[in-house]
């Protein structure tokens, strides 16, 4: 059964261990290069989505749910533009803070603590481009949201978003409920996210199938966790040990028969 308690142990495990060598390798592992990522995204793919971008030195980005800061603190690093990082989960934050002060980033890239689904703190065309990766399934009302999102970008600013939780196929009530024990979930049939930007006044330039590299993320994490099974359930317990594996199995699987499709979107204002 999820409890609120199982829904919070996917991140409290990721952030609370995020700095330690038993979580650094799992990470390689899984990943490859890495760049201090938690979600299905991968550094090869963030280079390819910051060359569509555009995004250079003196311009400013809004990363919405960055997590611990990683694919965020890479991007700034990759582009030299300003960065500003928003996150619900404050030990996250923390952690994206710390990283930016060790890697002497701390002048222009910084991370505060914001629920993304309430309201953004910024004012009116603050930023050049806003990207949200793998996370906007987590935020319920998702016109109201993109209506901000519009709000803080520059007149000509760019979006990125992937949303990795697209029905596109048949799902059991058994798959639905593991696939979204993690956290609140926003299921959205395949045209839903296009034909909303479009009523906002969004321009799409991309929107682009990636699941087969969600897929790829999921089966590589799960088998990495299972290598570092007996660590892992030292400091994470052996239940919430095996209620990610399952989560991580259900995953690889929707992704890898295309139930639950993965999408990533480029627009303008």
């Amino acid at each position: 059964m999820t409890t609120e308690a199982s829904k919070s142990e996917f991140y409290d495990a990721q952030y609370g261990g995020f700095a330690t060598d038993l979580y650094a390798s799992i990470r390689r592992e899984t990943w490859g290069e890495d760049i201090g990522q938690n979600s299905w995204i991968t550094a090869d793919e963030v280079r390819g989505f910051l060359s569509w971008i555009g995004l250079g030195a003196g311009q400013a980005l809004l990363d919405i749910a960055c997590g611990s800061g990683g694919p965020a603190l890479f991007m700034a690093k990759e582009t030299g533009c300003d960065l500003v990082g928003v996150d619900i989960h404050a030990d996250g934050v923390a952690q994206a803070n710390r990283q930016a002060k060790e890697r002497s980033l701390d002048e222009r890239c910084r991370f505060q603590t914001v629920d993304a689904g309430a309201g953004l703190p910024f004012e009116d065309g603050t930023f050049d481009a806003l990207s949200c990766f793998d996370a906007i399934n987590h935020l319920p009302d998702r016109p109201a949201v993109l209506r901000e999102w519009k709000r803080v970008l520059k007149p000509g600013g760019c979006l990125l978003f992937t949303d990795p939780i697209i029905v596109t196929g048949p799902i059991t009530d058994e798959e639905m409920r593991i696939r979204t024990s993690i956290g609140y979930f926003l299921m959205v049939p395949r045209a839903y996210d296009a034909g909303l930007l479009g009523e906002i006044g969004f321009e799409i330039e991309r929107e682009e199938d990636v699941t087969g590299n969600m897929a790829l993320v999921a089966s590589r994490f799960r088998d990495a966790r299972a290598a570092h099974a007996d660590g892992l359930r030292e400091v994470e317990g052996a239940d919430s040990f095996e209620r990610q594996q399952v989560f991580l199995d259900v995953t690889a699987r929707l992704a890898g028969e295309g139930r639950l499709s993965r999408v990533v979107f480029v627009a303008r204002t």
